[in-house]
């Protein structure tokens, strides 16, 4: 695995890259990306980083696991390439970003708009086995995107943390609740999201009238 990240985050969390647990994980990526098909394509396992740079970071929205099928990720939380089919999780977050904010649902399901816009688009585990969900959790991503949200909520002041599903709301107790607006709900996937709590959330709206009231431009989602 070559890690080639971006500048300001190679500042706050190019520790990470000195330690044991991520020479073990950088032994088995490189194993498993050789050996079998893997995604993102290795050039964009830290897109999301590459992206949206440390220092212009505005809102987090924290995913599990890239998308295992063909084509599909990129580096990014949610987000799917060009002329790919929306993933299920994806039309509801379209859905409730019309409901709430007026946005009409768009063309493509890419994403890179929102990230060049301040939106850290971070699953927390960042390559996966194709066809094979979770197969690379549990290998050291997890501690890597930990050390990448606490450095956010310890050198950044006023973000937002978009937290959906039990999975990401875990990540609550990395972020100081006291600097940071945290927004919690189900996950937009329909299992959950048809329960009842995904709809009406008001996430988006919320999170720009957060960055409006302190001083920062508001995401065009």
């Amino acid at each position: 695995m070559n890690v080639k990240i971006e500048e300001s985050w190679r500042r706050h969390i190019g520790a990470e890259f000195e330690k044991p647990y991520f020479a073990r994980l950088t032994e088995f990526v490189r194993s498993e990306y050789a050996s079998t098909k893997c995604y993102p394509p290795g050039n964009l396992i830290f897109n999301a980083f590459n992206l949206c740079p440390f220092d212009k970071v505005k809102a987090v929205i924290i995913g599990q696991d890239p998308y295992h099928e063909p084509g599909q990720a990129h580096g990014l939380s949610f987000s799917v390439n060009d002329g790919v089919p929306f993933p299920p999780s994806l039309v509801n977050i379209f859905k409730e970003i019309e409901n709430d904010t007026g946005t009409p649902v768009p063309s493509s399901g890419n994403l890179t708009r929102w990230a060049e816009q301040g939106v850290l688009l971070l699953n927390a585990t960042l390559t996966v086995r194709a066809h094979q969900a979770a197969s690379h959790q549990r290998k050291g991503w997890e501690e890597f995107t930990d050390a990448a949200i606490q450095a956010l909520s310890r050198d950044r002041n006023h973000l937002v943390f978009i937290l959906w599903g039990g999975y990401a709301r875990s990540k609550a107790r990395l972020i100081d609740a006291s600097r940071h607006l945290i927004l919690q709900s189900v996950h937009p996937s329909p299992l959950s999201a048809n329960r009842g709590g995904w709809f009406g959330n008001h996430h988006f709206s919320l999170c720009n009238r957060y960055l409006e009231a302190n001083g920062m431009t508001p995401i065009r989602w």
